[in-house]
């Protein structure tokens, strides 16, 4: 059920109230379809969807559907089925990452094991595809697999970036269009698909999800440096914990004096937290954050300026509205 497309968006709770009457379906749909007749899934699963999160990607997809004029009931279970797929993809993480906490909570690899994680992954991966070929539709079915390959990809990826302090702000890019972006952009994509936009519009809906995401993506690794565990829900230092050189970090090491620089590289390249605090001085001070919050914000006005080509709608400045929010978020 839409909400009336009449009150101003001017916060994130303007954007949440406007897709309320939607979420809730969506809720309701992720609930029913999580059901299982295997125990430990419905455990898992249900930890994991219940812990907390704003389901930005099943929001992204609803309002783009919205902006698109969109009008059927597609959009529901697409909206579940992506947010499965997102799910899948934190359980496997946090068993490659050895993570033991997340929005505020225990993992489920902490909880119940790293096989059990992962093969109830592998359920949300399944369940998201059966849900896809329900709708028939292969133009959609084409765009969500090309997406989860994609995903795979940058897991493998930022695997292969671990521990390497050499890697370039371009790989880094490499690696979130793949993890976070490519289903940014298929969640908005799909929302012109369903409306049977012109391509030029399908296009400019893809390209905002694809931007918002790196907006997204390189505004949360700023976080791993500014915020708090209670804020953020996971512990501080947790990239450079696991080796992951995100942006910050890469560009202390390229423009740090040369004993910070030496600093920074041994830190990703042995993932040790021993001295924290010198190396979140050292990234503050040589610009890295500064410098990341400007490519997140370059990454984020683009989103915005791809949406001139959709007429006007609350819908529309919702899309707007969520790219500011990508980089001025606390968590």
């Amino acid at each position: 059920m839409q909400q009336p497309d009449t009150a101003p968006i001017r916060s994130f709770a303007d954007v949440q109230a406007l897709a309320a009457g939607d979420m809730e379906a969506v809720n309701t749909l992720i609930r029913n379809r999580l059901a299982s007749d295997v125990v430990l899934i419905n455990q898992i699963s249900g930890h994991i969807i219940s812990s907390g999160g704003k389901r930005l990607r099943p929001m992204l997809h609803l309002l783009a559907a919205r902006c698109s004029g969109y009008r059927g009931e597609a959009h529901v279970p697409l909206a579940a089925l992506i947010e499965f797929i997102h799910t899948s993809t934190l359980l496997h993480d946090d068993v490659v990452d050895e993570s033991d906490l997340r929005r505020g909570r225990k993992t489920a690899n902490a909880v119940w094991g790293n096989a059990a994680s992962v093969l109830v992954g592998d359920f949300l991966y399944s369940r998201s595809f059966q849900m896809m070929v329900e709708l028939d539709n292969m133009r959609v079915m084409r765009i969500l697999a090309d997406a989860t390959n994609r995903i795979a990809e940058g897991e493998v990826l930022q695997l292969l970036n671990i521990g390497n302090a050499d890697t370039s702000e371009q790989s880094y890019l490499d690696v979130i269009e793949r993890k976070t972006a490519v289903l940014f952009s298929a969640a908005t994509r799909l929302g012109a698909v369903l409306a049977g936009l012109p391509g030029e519009q399908e296009e400019a809906l893809a390209k905002y999800g694809l931007d918002l995401g790196y907006a997204f993506q390189i505004a949360d690794d700023v976080l791993d440096y500014v915020s708090d565990a209670d804020t953020l829900g996971k512990n501080i230092g947790d990239d450079l914990a696991e080796g992951k050189p995100t942006l910050p970090v890469i560009h202390a090491i390229a423009n740090s004096p040369p004993e910070q620089a030496a600093s920074l590289r041994r830190a990703i390249e042995s993932g040790g937290l021993d001295s924290l605090p010198n190396i979140i001085a050292a990234i503050r001070d040589s610009g890295a954050i500064e410098h990341a919050r400007s490519r997140a914000t370059h990454y984020a006005q683009s989103a915005r300026s791809a949406l001139s080509a959709l007429p006007a709608s609350p819908a529309r400045e919702a899309l707007a509205l969520l790219a500011d929010h990508s980089v001025n978020r606390s968590s």
